[in-house]
Formats: structure tokens, sequence, C-alpha cells
């Protein structure tokens, strides 16, 4: 058994070391200039640069519709692509282009916020992008007034009369 398995092993070495072709040989310069040229554009990516990356919509009513459109440019080498945009909640929708953004162009995603809640709301958007990070965040503000006379009266205290 040691000696088939020693004579498989020598025949091998025989066999994978006497061929006459060299693999160097075959490759195709263009091909590799291609690729070359493929690897050096794989290191450039796009970047998102917002004007801000946070709104503060103030002091709004319930219920009242609000939007803003946050502003932005692609500093990076490579198109941008946002492949999409999530609200932390239902009361949050995004609005985005779903068209690649060239390098030194810019670009503007609009956000509604439908104003429930009460008081202080602050709301995520994460946009999924072909950025080196993958995904950035906008965040959005407002103080939510509650609405008069909707359930949010206290019930008169009742107190115990002297007789």
């Amino acid at each position: 058994m040691k000696k088939s398995v020693l004579i498989v092993a020598i025949l091998s070495v025989f066999a994978f070391s006497s061929c006459k072709d060299n693999a160097a040989d075959k490759v195709n310069e263009e091909n590799v200039a291609t690729a070359e040229a493929r690897d050096a554009e794989s290191g450039k990516f796009p970047v998102i640069t917002f004007e801000e990356s946070q709104f503060d919509f103030g002091t709004i009513d319930q219920n009242t519709q609000v939007e803003h459109v946050f502003k932005f440019k692609n500093t990076g080498e490579a198109p941008l692509m946002i492949v999409n945009a999530k609200s932390s909640c239902g009361c949050t929708v995004p609005e985005y282009t779903k068209d690649p953004i060239a390098p030194g162009a810019d670009g503007q995603l609009l956000v509604k916020f439908n104003g429930s809640g009460q008081n202080q709301v602050s709301k995520t958007v994460t946009l999924t992008t072909n950025t080196k990070a993958g995904t950035e965040t906008l965040t959005i503000k407002a103080f939510v007034n509650p609405k008069a006379g909707a359930g949010n009266a206290q019930a008169p205290i009742k107190t115990p009369t002297s007789k």
C-alpha cells in the first residue's frame, strides 16, 4: 500500500513538472490592462455630502403636514445610487431619486412628516447607498402641540362635600 502511494506521488510530480507550456506566455496583455483599470476604478466611491443632516420644524400643531428638502452633492469619484430610504416610523415618508447622481452633481431628498405624536418628536431617515459606509442617516425634529379637545383634557377632580 505504501509503495503504491509513493509511486502515484512520484508519477504526479513528473506529470505536473514536465509541462512545456509557460502559463505566463498565455496571458493576454490587453486583458491585464483592462483588469488593472477595473481594479483602479474599484477603489473609487461616491461620497454624499449633505448641506444639513438634521432639520428642526420647530413647533407645529398635531396632525399638521410638514415637509423638508435635504440637499446634497456627490463629492466622490463614482456615480451615487440611493438604493433605499427608510424612516423610523410610518409618519415620516422619504422621497428620493432612483437615477444615478454623477460625481459633482447635486441631488435632493424630500421628507414628509404628518405631525403625529406629542411634545418633542425626533425621527430618522436611513439611506442605503453605494457609498463606502453603505448607509447615511438624516434626522428631523419637531415639538408637536396636542390638538385641543382631542381627549387631552383632564377629568374634573371630585372632592368630598361637607354637610
